[in-house]
């Protein structure tokens, strides 16, 4: 996806005024060089740092000043959570962890709290992994075939949910962490989507799987590894409109 980022650069020319003696409409040249010192002092700093929640997690991000109405933002998040849930006979110990790194193009049109943020989302590692053990003689179906984990040596299934690594994303919002004015705190709070693609499953089974014959082979078998993939693939169909990732974040930011 391409991105195309409007660069409008606002450029203030003052004219300087010199007071001469027999003019006494000009103003003085003290009052003069007082204007601009509290005009250039109102709009000081051109970096910022903040702290946020978001439906990535907890983060920071830095900010620097590019233009009158565009910043550059970088930031990094981490989240975990766990959960058990149950599919297909097994009994998986899900765990979400996620750590991302972000990037935007802060464009403000005009040139005021309100702003569009195109960017890009990078994930680190595999952000959602379960991993299910089958007890001695419990039941579990691949591919809409049922099987039995041998007692002699149980099945332990590992799996995991891998998105596109690099996503774009597109965020609105309100709150500039680096203000074109004297105020050093700012509240950040915008909302979006990452289009990071379907999730695809993956599956890897070890141990020994019975049939309904009683004949007990290793997951590795072809005619198992077979149900497998197709159970595999029922699972990424299953989660395929996961394609957007929404975005919600609020946060405190310190310009310097």
């Amino acid at each position: 996806m391409r991105y195309f980022a409007s660069l409008i650069c606002s450029l203030i020319f003052a004219t300087l005024a010199f007071a001469g003696d027999a003019d006494p409409s000009r103003q003085p040249p003290v009052e003069q060089s007082a204007t601009t010192i509290a005009t250039r002092g109102s709009d000081s700093g051109r970096y910022a740092f903040a702290v946020k929640a978001s439906m990535l997690g907890v983060g920071a991000e830095v900010a620097t000043r590019v233009t009158h109405r565009s910043n550059l933002r970088a930031g990094y998040n981490v989240m975990g959570y766990s959960a058990s849930f149950d599919k297909d006979g097994a009994t998986y110990s899900g765990h979400l962890s996620m750590r991302t790194i972000e990037a935007h193009y802060d464009f403000f049109p005009w040139a005021r709290s309100f702003h569009i943020s195109p960017g890009m989302l990078a994930f680190l590692g595999d952000p959602v992994t379960a991993n299910a053990f089958l007890g001695p003689n419990q039941s579990v179906t691949f591919g809409g075939t049922d099987y039995v984990s041998d007692p002699n040596n149980p099945a332990r299934v590992t799996g995991k949910a891998k998105f596109n690594q690099v996503a774009p994303m597109i965020t609105v919002g309100f709150g500039n962490l680096v203000h074109r004015d004297s105020k050093r705190f700012s509240i950040p709070f915008e909302i979006g989507l990452a289009f990071q693609g379907a999730p695809k499953a993956m599956l890897n089974v070890s141990g020994n799987l019975c049939d309904s014959n009683g004949v007990c082979q290793p997951a590795s078998n072809p005619a198992i590894q077979q149900n497998i993939v197709a159970e595999q693939n029922k699972l990424s169909n299953d989660v395929r409109a996961f394609k957007m990732y929404p975005i919600i974040s609020v946060g405190f930011g310190y310009k310097f």
